[in-house]
């Protein structure tokens, strides 16, 4: 939301126009609510605003310059910290019960001489899931993104992972998803779909990486996909932002000397880039650094694995699990398990 800037005639005239960037019309919002993080973005140079003059809450100066956009990052929505920089939550209970979360990015006008219209962009994320006292336990697998009124006008995307037949993409597996240890080692199709998003809008995973446990942070992974380019020999991407779902596959796997583990996640760092505003392919894969750098702040997918001995009904004890993690940047990015 924008307020209209108050008239101070003489004094615009008295005093020297220098901007430090180039402001710009920036009427509207966008935010991603993953299951790890909210993530909100605002057009670079807001009406003159520069990135030190804009807040998070009226408390948190911690917005970042990201190609095109300021991006601001609530990265904690357990309870013990749920007023985060400002960030109020909500409860509604009934059949469907639910947690909002709001918060607003505002502009610092209480210098002398105010030269830029005031902003105030407020957002909120809708969460229907369970709450407990220590953990937000969440739909891993799914993301929120939306628009909040402005030139775009306003849309609601679903930003979802899931596992697919095969290599046409058109059958998502129901969860939870099963891999028979008799098939470690087959081909797994993983697909980040937008639903409802305007053809400018590009999904891009970044990092994709695998974890026995469902923590992000894990230090014990195995790269899948880093810097939007395959790092696994058996990854193949199909598309990656291209349009509003990206797509690659993998071959099943499990780690070693983990006895007592037979359950595995997945996670994708993801994010929506803005097609219309910013150049969204990836640069060529031969020129990119092969370091492993996931954003600290980007919003992680997350989706869990069961391995199982065939027909039975209890799990087994192998070698190790087969562990798979997507991860966007949630911008976009496009995800992990929060916990306190």
């Amino acid at each position: 939301m924008c307020y209209e800037m108050a008239a101070v005639g003489v004094i615009f005239i008295l005093l020297p126009m220098a901007w430090a960037c180039a402001p710009q019309k920036a009427d509207y919002v966008m935010v991603s609510c993953f299951p790890n993080a909210i993530i909100a973005n605002v057009p670079e140079c807001p009406y003159g605003w520069e990135i030190g003059q804009l807040s998070l809450g009226g408390v948190c100066y911690t917005g970042i310059n990201t190609p095109g956009f300021y991006r601001f990052t609530i990265p904690d929505l357990t309870p013990k910290n749920h007023s985060y920089c400002g960030t109020l939550s909500e409860y509604v209970g009934g059949k469907d019960p639910r947690y909002i979360f709001y918060n607003s990015i505002v502009s610092n006008d209480s210098s002398l001489t105010v030269r830029n219209q005031p902003v105030n962009y407020t957002f909120s994320c809708t969460y229907k899931a369970a709450y407990l006292v220590n953990n937000a336990v969440f739909s891993q697998r799914v993301a929120t993104v939306y628009v909040n009124n402005g030139s775009l006008g306003s849309f609601k995307s679903q930003l979802s992972m899931n596992v697919f037949t095969n290599s046409k993409f058109l059958y998502a597996k129901d969860a939870p998803y099963v891999i028979d240890t008799s098939e470690i080692g087959s081909e797994v199709f993983i697909g980040i779909e937008a639903k409802g998003l305007s053809n400018r809008f590009k999904v891009v995973i970044t990092n994709c990486w695998a974890t026995p446990t469902p923590y992000s942070t894990d230090k014990k992974r195995w790269t899948l996909i880093q810097n939007s380019c395959s790092l696994d020999n058996t990854v193949s991407i199909f598309e990656n932002a291209k349009d509003s779902r990206s797509m690659f596959k993998f071959n099943s796997f499990r780690f070693q000397r983990l006895e007592k583990v037979s359950t595995v996640w997945l996670h994708c760092e993801v994010q929506v880039c803005d097609g219309e505003k910013l150049f969204c392919q990836p640069t060529p894969c031969t020129s990119r650094s092969t370091e492993f750098e996931p954003d600290p702040n980007g919003g992680i997918l997350t989706m869990e694995f069961q391995v199982r001995a065939q027909h039975s009904s209890s799990y087994i004890h192998p070698a190790g699990p087969f562990l798979c993690m997507l991860s966007i940047f949630l911008l976009n990015e496009f995800l992990g398990y929060l916990s306190s």
